[in-house]
């Protein structure tokens, strides 16, 4: 990887590629220290500290905005937004008959299905942001009881900093290097990481605090880099299914006769699983955060819906799998595929074409789907595992490790593409 930076450097339009993402990321950062006006952070940041503490609803905002959150910052609905928006298109491409229309229609389509996941995106912040000042914003603002107009301004720059980000995004994708969105997540995780690692350093060498050892931090170095080792195997694992071309005559030219694959990636489906199974065991906690400390739901939810709690981990485990099937089955039409092998006089070599190749292409997909759900389940719960045993100060998450890992492989395999192109555009002159 690190070749492959260097070699893209001495090019002069992939450096400047690379400088404008550095440039994008830069304003992703100061858009997540600057803070929202109007509240009283001191104040609103003891708050959001209890909440972590109860393991509520910041765990997940603070993986997504990269501690923008915590601060109260511009950029503290991150662009979980743009993401729920982005699901919602997709899905909705299965159920409504126009959408499914422009998923076809190619770029037209595709710009048009953009517009709609950009207005979701708005409406979703705005949403959110009204939700916040009426709940976890309430009674946190400087002037005490908050008017009209200064619950407005903190709205509608909540509001802006997602609809900005979204747009810096896009940027990337024209512009820049990698996906934006992955980009931005991917810089808040490895921004958090410095901190967190130093304030465990710290209590291991704090003789007063016996919370961490030198045992524990030799084994948690050790136990990360297994894990991330592990997420890059299965993250590149691919089935690749042969394809045969039958050879036809068109006039006086012959064509087909090439050999080709399908390739089926074990972990099809990427980190969204996990974020979906996170956002939806997540509500209870959610509902119990705004209600009295004696209430019984409150009570049980932190009871049983703790991170360490085992009851949690069995459940995110069995959500995380059935979603990893659920959003296979949507990103990934194994009927279509076949229909377009056979249009194209492709076949599998042994399967026949039509009904057959697509019963054996979903018979493959669903196998290498239960490796790829039980690896995703297996990543998101055993860190948990491991911070209840070793008793680790800061939160080691799977996720976290899914987007890094693989984001830096997209960017990786990115800037390997461009430069094979620019190789063969050299020998083309």
């Amino acid at each position: 990887m690190f070749s492959t930076l260097r070699n893209a450097w001495k090019i002069p339009d992939l450096r400047k590629k690379i400088l404008f993402t550095l440039a994008m990321i830069v304003i992703y950062r100061l858009g997540s220290t600057l803070v929202v006006p109007g509240l009283d952070i001191n104040a609103l940041q003891y708050n959001i500290d209890q909440f972590d503490n109860a393991q509520g609803i910041t765990a997940m905002v603070s993986l997504m905005t990269g501690g923008a959150f915590q601060r109260m910052a511009v950029f503290a609905l991150g662009i979980g937004p743009y993401i729920t928006s982005s699901i919602i298109i997709n899905l909705l491409t299965m159920a409504i008959p126009y959408f499914e229309n422009l998923a076809k229609e190619g770029e037209a389509g595709k710009r048009k299905m953009a517009t709609y996941t950009r207005f979701g995106t708005v409406a979703l912040a705005l949403v959110q942001a009204i939700a916040l000042v009426n709940t976890l914003f309430r009674g946190y603002f400087t002037g005490g009881s908050p008017s009209f107009i200064d619950a407005t301004l903190v709205v509608l720059v909540l509001t802006a900093g997602t609809a900005l980000l979204m747009y810096l995004g896009e940027k990337i994708n024209e512009h820049g290097i990698g996906n934006g969105i992955s980009v931005f997540i991917f810089a808040g995780i490895i921004s958090r990481m410095p901190s967190d690692i130093g304030s465990m350093i710290s209590s291991m060498l704090d003789k007063g605090d016996n919370t961490v050892n030198i045992f524990t931090f030799i084994g948690f170095i050790v136990i990360a880099f297994f894990i991330i080792i592990g997420v890059i195997y299965v993250t590149q694992g691919t089935r690749k299914i042969p394809v045969q071309y039958a050879k036809r005559v068109v006039g006086r030219k012959m064509y087909g006769g090439q050999s080709s694959h399908i390739p089926l990636k074990v972990n099809q489906t990427g980190v969204i699983p996990v974020i979906f199974a996170m956002s939806i065991i997540m509500i209870p906690q959610t509902i119990a955060q705004f209600l009295a400390a004696s209430n019984g739901f409150r009570v049980f939810v932190e009871k049983y819906f703790a991170y360490t709690s085992p009851v949690y981990m069995i459940l995110s485990a069995i959500v995380i799998i059935g979603f990893t099937f659920f959003y296979t089955a949507v990103t990934f039409n194994p009927v279509e595929v076949a229909n377009n092998m056979k249009k194209n006089g492709g076949y599998i070599p042994g399967i026949r074409p039509g009904k057959p190749t697509s019963e054996y292409l979903m018979k493959t997909l669903n196998r290498l789907t239960w490796v790829g759900a039980f690896f995703l389940a297996f990543i998101a719960t055993v860190p948990n595992v491991l911070i209840t045993v070793m008793n680790i100060p800061f939160r080691f998450g799977g996720t976290s490790l899914l987007i890094a890992v693989g984001v830096s492989i997209e960017i990786a395999k990115q800037l390997e593409s461009q430069l094979v192109m620019r190789h063969y555009n050299g020998f083309l002159k």
